[in-house]
């Protein structure tokens, strides 16, 4: 009982700690300006902050100096002026024009945006870089001002953007996770993704719930449109190291070849479900993209005689009439 009363003293003392930091942050910057604060005081926060945790040995620091770091990058991204996302939006509309001229680039060369910027060969896959970094810190922030708001305003914010924050969770989402497994990342859905995109998916389904937004896909727009599972690429990624897993254990460790047959297995379901709802993109079919590859890499481990609507929609090329919106599916 003394302990876990010690336990809840440490955690409130925690809290006020990270407050009184927050307060002496924000009232330098409303004295100063952002402008004004030297950029060595906000540089030095995560400096500080280390040697005050680590002085009194508090638990979950580095949880409490991510926060305070997130508060720094959006204390420079807003630069002294209050968020306002309707000034910052034809600038957001001009960042996400750019990243789908990139997306029709990628796919003229048979690739597939997703794969031309994990492998970033090019400039342009570079340049791209600098307007996912812009666009993540404006959603990050809508997202943080909505959480602040009381429930009444959160539902008319949440419906005002939802419909932009969906189609940049879609377009930007696959370039985190490119980057993710490019560090040889693994089980990015519950490890690796940001806060922001599951926040902005929860709105997504829970106003679709509520019928009061919803996004069609139309099946003869397949080959334009955006995956409506912005971790399609994840699954795809875990589903090529699952095929490598496979293809290197052991022949008599049966029961992790099983396990990992039975995952690959439910990856098909998975796929062939996107399709059927028309809420995959014909991209993932370019000879060059990491789905494609996937198919190969897992068509040299299957059975001979191994048989699935997947494999059958894959091997007859359906998915030339799917990408034109004539295929008809059961």
């Amino acid at each position: 009982m003394a302990v876990e009363t010690e336990d809840a003293g440490n955690e409130e003392w925690t809290i006020n700690v990270y407050s009184r930091i927050i307060e002496q942050l924000e009232s330098m910057i409303v004295r100063k300006g952002i402008s004004q604060v030297n950029e060595s005081i906000l540089n030095s926060l995560r400096a500080g902050t280390t040697l005050q945790t680590e002085a009194i040995r508090i638990r979950n620091e580095q949880l409490l100096i991510k926060k305070l770091e997130e508060l720094e990058e959006i204390c420079l991204f807003n630069k002294g002026k209050a968020f306002d996302p309707a000034k910052k939006l034809n600038v957001i509309k001009i960042k996400m024009a750019e990243l789908e001229w990139y997306k029709k680039v990628a796919k003229a060369n048979e690739t597939g945006y997703y794969d031309c910027y994990k492998k970033q060969l090019s400039r342009r896959d570079r340049d791209v870089i600098k307007h996912k970094k812009f666009l993540t810190n404006y959603w990050k922030e809508v997202v943080a001002q909505n959480e602040r708001k009381p429930q009444k305003q959160l539902v008319y914010l949440r419906s005002r953007w939802l419909y932009a924050g969906t189609t940049y969770r879609r377009m930007v989402e696959p370039l985190d996770i490119a980057d993710y497994y490019r560090d040889n990342g693994s089980n990015y859905v519950t490890t690796g993704r940001s806060h922001h995109y599951i926040k902005l998916q929860q709105w997504l389904e829970e106003d679709e719930k509520q019928s009061r937004f919803r996004i069609d896909t139309k099946k003869q727009n397949v080959d334009v449109i955006l995956t409506d599972d912005s971790c399609f690429w994840a699954h795809v990624e875990e589903a090529r190291l699952w095929c490598k897993s496979l293809k290197t254990a052991d022949v008599g460790m049966i029961s992790e070849r099983v396990c990992l047959r039975q995952k690959l297995m439910e990856f098909e379901v998975y796929v062939m479900e996107q399709i059927k709802k028309y809420a995959v993109s014909s991209e993932i079919f370019l000879k060059g993209s990491s789905f494609m590859q996937w198919w190969k890499e897992y068509e040299m481990l299957i059975e001979p005689h191994h048989n699935s609507p997947l494999t059958d929609f894959i091997r007859n090329c359906k998915f030339q009439q799917y990408a034109s919106g004539c295929l008809v599916l059961n």
